[in-house]
């Protein structure tokens, strides 16, 4: 029978073994070394069904626990399959899980049948999958991906810029070690990700040997605003999200008009206009100088910051009023 790991995407410790119907319990500790306050002491409760690939995921804690980006519930139980991803809580710490034959063929007797308490895990597990389609009909995630239908979301939304960067329809400029394709809910007029083909995850999983990868990330995306027709008209950024909604390190060359039905709230405002963006030079030079980028673990928190005008600071109390605000510094 297969062995189950739980592997660190971040390398953070050595993988966990989760034993055949073993009940473990994960969270804030040494064994994880998360630190985060947020992340109760028992955040996330696993079982590992090793006969049949999956493993049962239950939140513990108060704070969220998450499946590709899903939300568990406190209490609630899903059961997550290889290639998907675990994250602790609120979207940090992400994990996934391998099965791998047992080099020492030890048997693990399987469960006598029960056939009652089959009929209830079947008739529970429809309710989860009910629960998380309605949660996906109603979730607002931060980036570009607030439109996805359902069924992306059972295709493991998370995953879609992968699919995007493969498809001739979205790409604008592509070589050897990155690939540039047009945001499909843009927050500006002009919103381009530059992705590399390499797969990185997120900003945690990137050492100091990436440093000429994101340089050369960071030439694409002034290429990018220097053909720009409103190049001397509109400004630019060019920087990541510190905690992406999108699995697959990817970066934001974005215009400063803002001007876009897609800018829909708070979240999508202070994604680009608080420390929640994080400049591209600047993750540049934290490889250079650490060999790792560090993210703050009250990142999120600047998400829910009153709503300022990036050009004056003044607060404006909508996202209306602040969409009007801009047209008097921005030419239209």
């Amino acid at each position: 029978m297969p062995v189950c790991w739980l592997i660190s995407e971040e390398e953070r410790h050595e993988p966990i073994q989760l034993p055949h119907l073993q009940t473990v319990v994960l969270g804030r500790g040494p064994e994880t070394t998360i630190k985060d306050k947020k992340c109760s002491r028992q955040q996330v409760e696993l079982k590992a069904e090793c006969n049949k690939g999956y493993v049962k995921v239950k939140q513990l804690g108060s704070n969220p626990t998450c499946v590709d980006s899903l939300e568990v519930g406190k209490d609630n139980e899903v059961k997550m399959k290889p290639g998907q991803q675990l994250q602790i809580v609120n979207q940090l710490y992400p994990y996934t899980v391998q099965f791998k034959e047992d080099p020492t063929g030890h048997h693990v007797p399987k469960r006598p049948r029960e056939p009652a308490s089959e009929k209830e895990e079947n008739s529970r597990e429809a309710l989860r999958i009910k629960a998380a389609r309605q949660a996906a009909k109603v979730s607002s995630p931060v980036s570009h991906d607030e439109s996805t239908s359902v069924n992306e979301t059972a295709g493991h939304w998370r995953h879609g810029l992968k699919a995007s960067m493969q498809d001739p329809k979205m790409q604008v400029y592509k070589d050897e070690k990155v690939v540039v394709i047009k945001d499909k809910y843009p927050k500006a007029r002009y919103h381009w990700l530059v992705l590399p083909w390499e797969s990185i995850p997120n900003l945690k999983a990137l050492r100091g040997e990436h440093c000429n990868l994101l340089r050369h990330m960071q030439q694409i995306a002034d290429k990018m605003v220097h053909q720009c027709p409103d190049e001397g008209l509109i400004s630019f950024r060019k920087g990541y999200h510190a905690i992406p909604s999108m699995s697959h390190v990817h970066l934001h060359v974005i215009s400063q008009d803002f001007d876009s039905p897609c800018l829909k709230n708070k979240k999508h405002w202070n994604s680009f206009t608080t420390d929640y963006f994080i400049d591209s030079q600047d993750v540049i030079e934290m490889l250079e100088k650490s060999g790792r980028v560090t993210v703050k673990d009250d990142t999120t928190e600047l998400l829910k910051l009153p709503l300022r005008c990036h050009v004056c600071r003044k607060e404006l109390p909508t996202i209306p009023s602040l969409k009007e605000h801009l047209k008097s510094h921005v030419p239209m």
